[in-house]
């Protein structure tokens, strides 16, 4: 922090490119667009924004699920299951019905898919039958998960991190001196 490499002295900071880059949304920016994940006119990129900041919205819910108190842990998990099934999955099962198209956002791969694709796999470590009245999500899965890059992502042993556990707060909590 004394050499200002932590802007607003807080993570994450990536430094890719000869940047040290802090604050989620503009790391994330910055990869799709360098990796041709964010559209390709600027209608496009407001569109995969829409779509992203939807999933982050109910990617919210679940983040601090592992931080309740037992007592409102089931409440917040019939919240997500309410919230992925009537508000958030249904705009994303008529995206995909109304592009006619394999992606949320032109024809091909961008920043929208990988994160609608991480929010599906994380509502299901809540509640596995979540899909079951969406087909066209069903199928954005399937499609999803044998991208090469995101199917060796997905396997054991990937850098992608379980659930959060008791362990892993306990574990957080000792190390930012919190009770």
């Amino acid at each position: 922090m004394c050499h200002g490499y932590l802007l607003f002295q807080q993570v994450p900071m990536v430094e890719i490119d000869g940047l040290r880059l802090v604050q989620t949304r503009a790391i994330l920016n910055y990869i799709a667009a360098k990796h041709d994940l964010y559209g390709k006119t600027l209608k496009e990129r407001a569109l995969i924004d829409m779509y992203v900041e939807g999933t982050t919205d109910l990617m919210g819910l679940i983040r601090v699920h592992y931080k309740l108190e037992p007592e409102e842990k089931e409440k917040n998990l019939n919240l997500i299951i309410e919230r992925a099934t009537k508000r958030y999955f249904p705009v994303y099962e008529k995206v995909l019905k109304d592009s006619d198209q394999h992606f949320l956002v032109g024809n091909q791969l961008t920043w929208a898919d990988v994160q609608l694709i991480e929010a599906i796999l994380m509502v299901e470590e809540k509640g596995p039958t979540v899909l079951s009245q969406f087909p066209l999500l069903q199928a954005f899965k399937m499609r999803m998960s044998d991208v090469p890059t995101i199917k060796k992502f997905l396997q054991p042993g990937s850098q992608r991190k379980p659930p959060p556990d008791e362990t892993f707060l306990a574990t957080a909590k000792r190390v930012f001196n919190r009770k």
